[in-house]
């Protein structure tokens, strides 16, 4: 057992184990680097990433692996969830130096926290046109102690390049040229056929569809609502909803929002609900209703702590399989539901399997929730009984905003107590065990909340301007168990109107540390801070069947950079990712 074991972050706790000697981030592993003179191998993921979990069990508990990262190495492991600021920080750098970014990162650091090498998943042995980890790491270590004049000035090109970033452009008005630009700009790369932005791999991207059906509203453009509710309908029908159990997995692997990567966050929850009920407000669809509903039923079934927080995310694994927990066969569904079973058909399975000899449960054709009512509940019952995915417990401030906010319109649109019951408790929760001294806090965990807030914490917390409202307009007997703490003059404003759809003006935005932080590995105004997956497009995933590349590089890769390997005598940095699942899809 390691120094992690004394950690509250369930990604860091599963690495408490390993034989590696590993740190969490913070200043005693800096000041054994100087100490000793050893650079630093950085460590980033989160619970839910499946292979974050691949290279755990392929090399962090390997006893020879570890052997070489203890002799050569001070390893640091961070939650990228717990430290959003260190994952883009030196996520830049990766992107910078490859091309391309994903989890898990690794990266090599100077004792003063500066990158000089760095890539995603590496495998213990050639394959996919990645180095063998071991082989990496015997390299990184020649060069450090042989070629450290080339090693620290790779770094310091590269530090000096994110700082001369250019800064962003200064606030422009959202006229209704900008906004039917940036429409415009999403038809053309929209999916006719099955929704969506571009081919595969998908991921929802709920922001950008709130904006594509605030755009109709504003416009009535028969276009927009043709994108809204053909994205809406098919994610709904496909693999990438849990057609049982309600809620989003994180992304589809394919086109057709059939095969998800089967982890489950919190922030795609509360998103996605109030999307759908925005859209079953808009149009009036009641399958838009009931899969708001399903999603928000899900959270509080799987994902709410007693004490009113609601969880951070569920893993894509159970029993060491990938999706298993979600996975059927046409035997099963017969064994359980009998042999002339309407529910053959009705999710796809008549088809035969499509993921890994097994099916994921999709609708086949036009839905009927009330047909399919009793065999929908058998199966539950029967998953339930399975081994389950492992669950960060963790709370975030910033998720839970969104999912908090979902909760309280839906209690007042659908005029459901207890979803109203449900925002409440976790607003209290938020707002007074994860604030100290005025600030608020990022994550809690195990009883103990921790580390100053981000932007991303602060920039929700309209949720006193939704949890108010929700319980004066639908629910009056439930206005007198509101808390104080919620109210305010924006508060106190919003119970004469309806809450509106803007940010909250002026969000108290104090521990910005993702810019400062920038500076203190090489000065400049560096890039601004971003939201991880909600940049353009997504950080490829480092396992993900076709994980789209980010939008763009954020500076252009140097030929410096580029070259270091072979001056250094490291291996070379594949200008490509190679797709590591294929071995995993056969």
């Amino acid at each position: 057992m390691n120094r992690l074991a004394e950690e509250t972050s369930a990604y860091l706790l599963q690495h408490k184990d390993n034989p590696v000697d590993w740190y969490a981030w913070g200043p005693d592993a800096f000041a054994r680097a100087r100490a000793e003179d050893r650079p630093i191998f950085l460590s980033v993921g989160y619970s839910a990433c499946h292979w974050c979990h691949v290279m755990e069990h392929e090399s962090f508990e390997d006893p020879e692996t570890a052997r070489l990262l203890n002799e050569h190495f001070v390893c640091v492991k961070v939650d990228r969830e717990e430290r959003p600021d260190v994952d883009q920080i030196y996520m830049q750098a990766v992107q910078s130096m490859t091309g391309h970014g994903g989890w898990p990162m690794s990266v090599f650091l100077t004792a003063d926290g500066v990158p000089f090498y760095g890539g995603t998943y590496f495998p213990p042995t050639d394959r996919h046109g990645l180095p063998a980890f071991p082989r990496l790491l015997r390299a990184i270590a020649e060069a450090w102690q042989t070629r450290r004049a080339e090693v620290v000035e790779s770094g310091r090109s590269l530090v000096e390049q994110l700082g001369q970033t250019a800064p962003p452009a200064g606030p422009r008005l959202l006229t209704a040229d900008l906004l039917g630009a940036a429409f415009q700009a999403l038809a053309r790369e929209f999916d006719d056929r099955d929704g969506g932005l571009g081919q595969a791999p998908k991921f929802p991207q709920p922001m950008i569809w709130e904006f594509v059906l605030r755009f109709w509203k504003r416009t009535g453009q028969p276009r927009a609502r043709e994108m809204v509710t053909t994205t809406l309908t098919r994610m709904a029908r496909g693999g990438v909803y849990d057609q049982l159990g309600g809620g989003f997995h994180r992304y589809s692997v394919d086109g057709r929002w059939l095969v998800p990567h089967f982890e489950k966050m919190l922030y795609d929850q509360g998103q996605l609900a109030s999307l759908y009920l925005h859209a079953y407000q808009a149009f009036g669809d009641d399958e838009y209703r009931r899969v708001a509903e399903e999603t928000l039923d899900y959270l509080l079934r799987e994902m709410t702590d007693p004490r009113g927080g609601f969880y951070a995310a569920q893993d894509a694994d159970s029993e060491g399989e990938e999706g298993k927990f979600f996975l059927w066969t046409a035997d099963e569904l017969r064994t359980l539901l009998g042999s002339g079973t309407p529910a053959i058909d009705y999710w796809g399975v008549d088809g035969g399997p499509n993921f890994e000899g097994r099916n994921i449960l999709y609708v086949a054709a036009e839905p009927d929730p009330g047909r399919i009512a009793g065999a929908r509940a058998t199966l539950l019952a029967a998953r339930a009984r399975r081994v389950p995915p492992g669950r960060d417990d963790k709370v975030l401030a910033g998720w839970n905003a969104l999912a908090c906010r979902a909760f309280a319109e839906a209690g007042r649109v659908l005029g459901r107590p207890d979803y109203v019951a449900a925002a409440v408790r976790n607003a209290e929760f938020v707002l007074g065990a994860m604030q100290r001294d005025g600030w608020l806090l990022r994550c809690w965990a195990g009883g103990r909340a921790k580390l100053k807030g981000y932007l991303e914490d602060y920039a929700p917390r309209r949720l006193r301007g939704h949890v108010r409202p929700a319980l004066a307009r639908r629910v009056p007997s439930a206005r007198r168990r509101d808390p104080p703490a919620l109210l305010g003059r924006r508060g106190r404003r919003l119970l004469r109107r309806e809450p509106g759809p803007r940010a909250a003006r002026g969000a108290a935005a104090k521990p910005l540390r993702q810019r400062r932080a920038v500076r203190q590995l090489g000065g400049g105004r560096g890039a601004p801070p971003a939201r991880g997956l909600h940049r353009r497009g997504a950080l490829r995933d480092a396992g993900g069947a076709g994980a789209p590349r980010d939008g763009g590089l954020a500076v252009p890769p140097s030929r410096g950079l580029r070259a270091l390997p072979r001056r250094a005598g490291l291996p070379p940095r594949p200008r490509r990712r190679g797709r590591a699942d294929r071995a995993r899809d056969g």
